[in-house]
């Protein structure tokens, strides 16, 4: 069985012990700015700091098993497959909220792609996607690591979720941030900014895998480029009270985590994360 088809079925599953519930904190030291997307993975607290540290340029893959990343649980057996029932997020920073967050499934990264070189920079293979082979729904996201000093514009080539190579995003344009963590590609009120993950190719979905990456000028700083699948959102609202995303309330199908999953967060603070205990606590079940 792949999915819960009656509450029924969900209620009997949770009755049955077939759930789990974790808790989760994060306390960032970057002074992050408005309104600019922030990778969670990045800072201090439960579950450790991802620094993306790998050989430059080659494809490495995340897993829970070996990398962390938020907590699910074990993998169930069988026929089995799990899924998000709820998320659950707080603080008590003002500077922090609203705090609208996603959830992703972190799948690969390219480390350490060198913003001073104006060359298409050759990405290499090394690992596959560990799951969503297919690259159905898969995004890419640009995570500064080494200081910038911005406002460049880059593009990249890939491959498609259908399998034809060569594909060309838009080219995007990096925002002024010199904080590691920030999602470059994003900034409330620069022109050429794209949001948290490169626009794709008309007509393309997902992305199975990066070919190259071009600065169209050189800048200082380093980024690495994560293919994610996003499973779910929510926010943090106010200070005075938890915030909790639950699917069945929501009336959504429940999201799918795969099999070793790296789960992490990214977020779009208000001000700045810094000093900031963001905590939660994110629920399974599997039928």
């Amino acid at each position: 069985m792949t999915a819960f088809r009656s509450f029924k079925e969900l209620i009997d599953a949770e009755e049955a012990g077939q759930s789990t519930l974790f808790g989760w904190r994060k306390a960032p030291t970057q002074t992050t700015g408005s309104g600019i997307w922030f990778d969670l993975s990045m800072s201090p607290g439960n579950p450790v700091p991802n620094f993306y540290a790998a050989a430059p340029l080659i494809g490495k893959a995340l897993a829970q098993s070996t990398d962390g990343g938020l907590f699910h649980g074990a993998t169930p057996g069988g026929t089995y497959t799990k899924h998000l029932r709820r998320i659950m997020g707080l603080t008590v920073t003002t500077t922090a909220v609203p705090l609208p967050c996603i959830l992703l499934d972190y799948l690969l990264y390219y480390p350490f792609v060198d913003m001073s070189v104006t060359d298409a920079q050759d990405m290499i293979v090394g690992d596959a996607l560990p799951r969503y082979s297919t690259g159905a729904g898969v995004q890419i996201m640009a995570v500064e690591v080494a200081s910038q000093i911005g406002g460049v514009s880059f593009f990249v080539t890939y491959t498609n979720s259908d399998g034809v190579a060569g594909r060309t995003s838009s080219t995007v344009t990096c925002n002024t941030q010199t904080v590691n963590g920030t999602i470059i590609s994003t900034a409330p009120a620069t022109l050429g900014c794209a949001g948290p993950f490169i626009p794709l190719q008309a007509g393309d979905s997902g992305v199975r895998s990066i070919e190259t990456c071009t600065f169209l000028t050189g800048d200082v700083g380093l980024i690495t480029l994560v293919l994610v699948k996003p499973l779910a959102s929510f926010s943090i609202y106010d200070i005075t009270a938890p915030s909790e995303r639950d699917m069945i309330l929501d009336g959504v199908q429940l999201p799918e985590i795969k099999s070793d999953a790296y789960l992490n967060l990214i977020c779009y603070p208000s001000g700045t994360l810094s000093g900031a205990q963001i905590m939660g606590t994110i629920e399974t079940v599997w039928n």
